[in-house]
């Protein structure tokens, strides 16, 4: 019988809402593993990796499901587990480690983005480099899931007075956002149907449309309940739509990402999409944007994992 690893990061007591959330994301894998025939177990990744190293050498393991999003609390360094794994020639989910450092540096990112003629929002890391014209949205540089965004973080250039440690500052673009998610294919990758997060006008009227923490992970919040996923679009934004599908394309194969992916875009007055953020190993948790994004498609949920195993990088 096939064996695989479900690697995440360590939880406790403590952790975020958004760090819990990998549980959600090994419940999902573990019932569809069962039911592709696989044996499996859930391992925590630590930068003492003896417990992954003896499973390894001493367990035959036909791949490892990566699901570390952080380590030590960071997101920064979460490419380390990818290179772990490479370094022991395992087979994987996900992208490599190279993608998933690239990706995760967003000032890094923006940069290759910016070579490659792909439009993403001006940014700042010195206060030297500030349009006192734009207005600003305080980000950190390697931190997924909108940690530490909040209508606080926006401030305009002339206000700005420091750039913490760790963070950087974006061009704030008061639009609409979108969600593109990618999965493997057979030969090639799909880009799945395009998702709008929609902020609704009576609650954001003279609110920053910002998407930030509390509106993807605090279900009580008005910022939770006056953000929406819609799959819908009008006739007027075919347009649109088609060139999202097709930087999300192009973003796939830059990147060389692998399995699967999600690529965030903001669009703002003047119609053109920019963007803000590729996420090489996105949340699949059931309620995830990216599983939403796969049923939309008319993919199960056992057609998505196959197809990301099937993805895998082979020894």
């Amino acid at each position: 019988m096939a064996h695989a690893i479900i690697l995440h990061n360590p939880v406790s007591d403590t952790s975020r809402q958004d760090e819990l959330d990998v549980l959600d994301q090994v419940e999902l894998i573990s019932e569809t593993l069962t039911n592709l025939g696989y044996s499996y177990q859930s391992l925590e990744f630590t930068l003492n990796n003896s417990d992954l190293l003896n499973l390894l050498k001493n367990k035959p393991v036909s791949v490892v499901f990566n699901l570390v999003e952080t380590i030590n609390d960071s997101g920064r360094f979460s490419f380390v587990a990818a290179a772990t794994l490479e370094l022991f020639k395992v087979s994987f989910t996900g992208s490599g480690a190279e993608a998933i450092f690239l990706t995760t540096d967003k000032l890094v990112c923006k940069t290759i983005l910016i070579f490659n003629n792909i439009k993403t929002p001006a940014w700042a890391r010195e206060l030297a480099d500030v349009d006192p014209d734009i207005i600003y949205l305080i980000k950190p540089i390697s931190e997924d899931g909108s940690v530490g965004i909040d209508d606080a973080q926006l401030f305009s250039g002339k206000e700005l007075k420091e750039i913490p440690e760790g963070y950087f500052a974006e061009e704030y673009i008061h639009g609409r956002e979108f969600n593109i998610s990618i999965i493997a294919g057979e030969e090639s990758f799909q880009v799945l149907p395009a998702a709008e997060m929609c902020f609704s006008k009576e609650f954001y009227n003279d609110k920053p449309r910002i998407l930030g923490y509390n509106a993807k992970w605090d279900e009580h919040s008005m910022e939770y309940q006056n953000t929406k996923r819609s799959f819908q679009f009008n006739e007027p934004d075919q347009i649109l739509y088609s060139e999202l599908q097709e930087i999300a394309g192009k973003c796939w194969r830059i990147f060389g990402l692998r399995g699967y992916a999600r690529v965030d875009i903001r669009v703002g007055d003047d119609g053109l999409p920019q963007v803000i953020e590729i996420n090489a190993n996105p949340c699949i948790a059931p309620d995830s944007g990216f599983i939403a994004a796969c049923h939309e498609a008319g993919l199960n949920n056992i057609e998505i994992i196959k197809r990301i195993i099937h993805d895998t990088k082979q020894y």
